[in-house]
């Protein structure tokens, strides 16, 4: 059964960075792409990130330039690395594993002084 745990949120303040993993277990990580979406109050799940497993990467307009996505597959583990974070970008994080449509359980970021 495929499962897949993310860490990594947390209260971070405006123009910090934070990293957030997700760990995928149960299936085979290495031969899909993987996703991180983000649910922020008063607005609808959007996607955040993508990465194909060959590793090709697309973002969403809140991303662009400031969020990074990458995986380890060996790791079966797949990494949001976000920076220069603003108040907006508070809100729950989801890995997503579009294929098998999968997610995690969610992990909270807060961007606040």
């Amino acid at each position: 059964q495929v499962k897949l745990v993310e860490s990594g949120g947390g209260l971070v303040q405006p123009g910090g960075s934070v990293t957030l993993s997700c760990v995928a277990s149960g299936g085979p990580f290495e031969e899909y792409a993987m996703d991180w979406y983000r649910h922020v109050p008063g607005g609808k799940r959007e996607l955040v990130a993508q990465i194909t497993q060959g590793g090709r990467t697309y973002y969403g307009d809140a991303a662009k330039g400031r969020f990074a996505i990458s995986r380890d597959n060996a790791k079966k583990t797949h990494f949001l690395q976000m920076s220069r974070l603003e108040p907006d970008d508070t809100g729950v994080y989801y890995c997503h594993w579009p294929w098998f449509d999968y997610w995690g359980q969610g992990t909270q970021v807060t961007v606040s002084s």
